[in-house]
């Protein structure tokens, strides 16, 4: 009779566990919120969306926020959800509140939520808007959708949020000019990176396979500068065949005026990269006169560096930059201008008379000083018209501009140069922030340039320097992912190369250190993976 009385027991205390766990809330990972926030407290019961359900504002300053949420909620329910001015203390509201509380900063946020209201309170707009993410991912995947979905209960579970990011910085890049990428697909780039809390986006506007922004001055650079002949077939470090297909395409400056104000309603901020000394070939080819040699140049065909760079000695070549910088400046108005400043071989100096008279005259001891002064001289100019300078970490050989913040790709060490001189930094080591290297076995992935990058290892990745002494560490903005798009034809190879890695980055960005885990983000990403189907992102599946 013993073991039947255990065994009768044994039932009995597992459907007493399994009873008592219905009345347990949900474990964060179920929840799916990419990034994990700073503090989260689950409870029991859900808020019901349906047609008795208000939208609340504090003031008439947040109608745009309310109202994208209002777009987004009628698209796919089929409600009128409508937004109102004034709070009320009657259940069945979501309201938008503005406070003033230090340790939310300008970009933290309070959420909660319960079976009678959601409430969403920041310092910012900004703040609210990231709120209103979270809200997003804690409805169900089809919020993301395209049509009306009826059978759909838009239910959020009961949860308070506390949440603050842990870098000012969050970026990712797309490089337009090796294969350029139509304006619609720019702005569901946009629509992804704030979906994942990210909030600057570097648009690589020039380079030698194109130009891809509009100068009105200059009208060359877009007439002739933003068209190939051809592209290279294969890798370019194997192959000499070509496709002899023509390439080309640019963004007018209406296009970019709209996609400047898309972002802007999204909390991005848009640096754009406009390419110097070096990564010449578009604009050589419009204005050859640019150039040491005057020519002949072609835009290029195929990948890599090459020696035909701006002149330094000349000019006219400042003239010329000043002018387009003048435009870019109209166009973009954020803080930074990204000047290139990388892949800049010296050859052409080292011959050209004008740029050794260059050097002659400022006393500048070699080359790479005369990049500096290329450098400094531009960030000058860009410093009297409000702005600063980023540039990536070559910027630091011959000796770096004085307000200038650096990119360090290549490692961490131009980095810790940086914020050891007192120099803003950000973050991209192209070990760790690379999205154009593989992402599986190279056998069954697509054509990249080379190298190796899983999603769990960039997961693994920490913007803070190890050996960087904790007293230049504020000195570290943040981090960003980099997209190359030499073998990313079109936007489909350009999401897949992308997704699900920017979004690993966009955690470690947001995320604190304590709530990084990478068996709860993969959990969570599962949920994500529906979402992005919602919104057909051609992702890796990992």
């Amino acid at each position: 009779m013993k073991p039947l009385h255990f065994l009768i027991g044994a039932i009995f205390c597992l459907f007493s566990l399994i009873a008592c766990q219905k009345d347990l809330p949900n474990p964060p990972e179920s929840y799916g919120i990419i990034p994990q926030p700073l503090k989260m407290e689950m409870a029991d019961g859900k808020f019901i969306i349906s047609s008795k359900t208000r939208l609340l504002m504090a003031d008439d300053s947040l109608t745009p926020l309310v109202e994208f949420f209002a777009g987004r909620i009628n698209q796919v329910s089929g409600l009128h959800l409508i937004p109102e001015t004034g709070l009320s203390k009657r259940s069945q509201t979501i309201s938008w509140v503005i406070v003033s509380d230090s340790l939310l900063g300008n970009e933290g946020y309070r959420f909660s939520a319960s079976s009678k209201k959601i409430l969403m309170e920041a310092n910012t707009t900004r703040g609210l808007f990231y709120a209103m993410q979270t809200l997003f991912q804690l409805l169900p995947a089809e919020i993301y959708g395209g049509s009306i979905s009826d059978t759909i209960q838009w239910s959020v579970p009961a949860v308070t949020i506390t949440d603050v990011p842990r870098f000012g910085y969050r970026g990712l890049h797309l490089d337009v000019c090796r294969h350029f990428m139509p304006l619609d697909f720019v702005k569901k780039y946009i629509d992804l990176m704030s979906m994942q809390k990210m909030n600057v986006f570097h648009w690589h506007l020039t380079d030698d396979q194109g130009w891809r922004i509009e100068i009105k001055k200059y009208p060359r650079l877009t007439e002739v500068g933003s068209q190939r002949k051809e592209t290279v077939v294969g890798h370019a470090g194997r192959s000499k065949e070509y496709d002899g297909i023509p390439h080309g395409g640019f963004y007018t400056q209406e296009e970019i005026k709209e996609m400047v104000a898309y972002a802007k309603a999204r909390f991005v901020t848009i640096i754009p990269e406009i390419e110097m000394p070096g990564h010449a070939l578009a604009a050589l080819a419009s204005y050859p006169e640019l150039g040491c040699t005057g020519g002949p140049y072609e835009v290029c065909p195929t990948f890599g560096i090459f020696e035909d760079v701006f002149c330094a000695g000349k000019e006219e070549t400042f003239t010329f930059f000043e002018d387009v910088l003048t435009e870019v400046m109209a166009l973009f108005p954020g803080e930074y201008i990204h000047i290139g400043g990388d892949e800049c071989p010296k050859v052409r100096w080292e011959r050209c008379p004008r740029c050794q008279a260059r050097m002659k005259t400022m006393g500048l001891k070699d080359e790479m000083e005369l990049q500096s002064y290329f450098v400094q001289r531009i960030e000058k100019f860009l410093n009297s018209k409000g702005r600063r300078i980023i540039g990536w970490d070559e910027i630091l050989e011959g000796g770096l501009a004085p307000n200038a913040t650096v990119m360090s790709w290549r490692g961490e060490e131009g980095g810790i140069a940086a914020a050891q001189s007192g120099h803003d930094a950000i973050m991209t080591p192209g070990e760790y922030c690379y999205l154009d290297k593989y992402q599986g076995d190279p056998a069954t992935e697509p054509l990249t340039i080379g190298g190796m990058l899983s999603l769990e290892k960039i997961y693994s990745y920490e913007p803070i320097p190890k050996n960087l002494d904790s007293a230049y560490s504020g000195h570290i903005l943040g981090a960003q992912g980099n997209v190359w798009t030499e073998y990313m034809i079109n936007p489909e190879r350009v999401e897949y190369m992308a997704y699900p890695r920017a979004n690993a980055l966009a955690e470690i960005l947001w995320s604190s250190t304590e709530n990084r885990n990478w068996d709860s983000y993969h959990s969570r990403l599962q949920k994500q993976f529906n979402r992005w189907e919602q919104m057909n992102v051609h992702f890796a599946r990992k």
